[in-house]
């Protein structure tokens, strides 16, 4: 038969005991007082350690078609809302604000990008270029007067995106002679709904090659994939009513 535990002490209380001092130290412990916070809250429009932007605009500096912008620009504004919408920049077009038409197209350090899937602090720093910015005010740049001897345009919602993926190519090309599926993979990521991709690409196989150059549709056929390239004019002589088998 077990003796009984000491008068006063048992296993049960001794733990009960020690949870409830355990208890008690850990809610005085949250009573102290914390020392005073020394640090100044971040300013409005200021960056964070943590690199993130507040709640309101924040300070951005670019370069916009040669000059020097100084805008405060909200942390989600993306570029194309910053171009039309603050900086009244409009020939960069808003179209399908997904990035999949081309349409908002601007140089970025000399590299095309969709406007509308950038926001506007990816740029900080950086040097952008518009169609506007392609040429002197009231001026054509020699791609843009390509694109209206060959007709390379009708709406003209992509002509500007055609025009920087174009001048883009023709850049980093650094006047190489170019083919024409050189210029296509280029445009690719442009849209045209008129459906003149033909005309543009010889656009810009004229100004790249220095020649007047046409891609013609029967002569595509005939050679297969090749693309025949021709003088203005097409790549024979017409025979008149009732020569060759009739009239034509």
């Amino acid at each position: 038969m077990s003796k009984p535990p000491p008068s006063g002490l048992t296993r049960r209380g001794l733990f009960r005991s020690l949870g409830t001092a355990g208890t008690a130290a850990a809610v005085l412990a949250g009573c102290e007082k914390s020392p005073p916070d020394t640090q100044a809250p971040p300013q409005p429009g200021s960056i964070d350690a943590a690199g993130a932007f507040g709640l309101r605009p924040a300070p951005l500096e670019f370069t916009l078609d040669g000059k020097a912008i100084s805008v405060q620009a909200e942390a989600r504004t993306t570029l194309l809302e910053l171009l039309r919408l603050d900086l009244d920049v409009t020939g960069t077009k808003l179209v399908c604000d997904r990035g999949s038409c081309g349409a908002c197209m601007v140089m970025v350090d000399g590299v095309a990008r969709n406007s509308c899937m950038l926001l506007a602090h990816d740029v900080a720093g950086a040097s952008v270029t518009t169609v506007a910015g392609l040429a002197a005010a009231g001026e054509l740049s020699p791609l843009q007067a390509a694109f209206v001897a060959h007709d390379a345009l009708q709406c003209g919602f992509c002509t500007s995106g055609m025009l920087i993926s174009a001048t883009a190519l023709l850049q980093r090309k650094q006047g190489a002679k170019l083919e024409a599926g050189e210029v296509r993979d280029a445009i690719a990521g442009n849209l045209c709904r008129c459906g003149t991709y033909p005309h543009v690409v010889e656009a810009v196989l004229s100004v790249a090659n220095g020649s007047d150059t046409r891609l013609v549709p029967t002569e595509r056929i005939a050679v297969g994939t090749r693309e025949a390239r021709v003088p203005p004019g097409g790549p024979s002589r017409v025979p008149p009513a009732g020569e060759g088998g009739g009239a034509r």
